[in-house]
């Protein structure tokens, strides 16, 4: 699978709070609602002007802070395409894949690339690319990948009970 999008680039320690504002964590439950709401604490043109299959690219520790899916489900539904980052908060890293989003680390593009810019990320080989440029990472464990590619935990879940 490849994907192409535009770069949002974010910092360290972006926080749960701030992907998703914990004030609507009881009154925002559905996810096509939620994105009115991503990232809107930290950047309040992103919710506007993200186009689906961009791209996010963070600092250290991405989603630390509550353990809230809607941080993930918010992003998800909006259509980002990926989120590439130094590090992640191990839950956050885990409900990502919980809903298919895909999370890559990989801490030396974050000095290379500035928001706006347009990467190609090929997940079966492990290669980010922007102009003449390339990154490896380390590509997920094939079961982990699997339910990325079926749109999640449920979804996989439901494929592999069919089998």
């Amino acid at each position: 699978m490849r994907i192409n999008g535009r770069v949002w680039k974010y910092g360290d320690d972006i926080n749960t709070d701030v992907i998703f504002p914990g004030k609507y964590t009881f009154s925002v439950t559905d996810a096509d609602r939620m994105v009115n709401h991503a990232l809107e604490d930290l950047d309040e043109r992103f919710r506007y002007e993200m186009r689906p299959g961009d791209i996010i690219v963070a600092g250290d520790n991405w989603g630390c802070g509550s353990s809230r899916e809607q941080a993930v489900k918010c992003l998800k539904a909006i259509g980002v395409g990926a989120i590439i980052a130094k590090s992640f908060s191990r839950i956050y890293f885990r409900n990502a894949i919980n809903v298919g989003l895909p999370v890559i680390i990989c801490p030396q593009i974050v000095e290379y690339v500035e928001k706006g810019d347009f990467l190609e990320i090929d997940f079966v080989n492990g290669m980010i690319y922007f102009e003449e440029k390339k990154w490896a990472f380390k590509s997920l464990p094939t079961f982990l990948q699997s339910i990325i590619d079926d749109g999640g935990m449920l979804q996989y879940l439901k494929k592999v009970n069919k089998e």
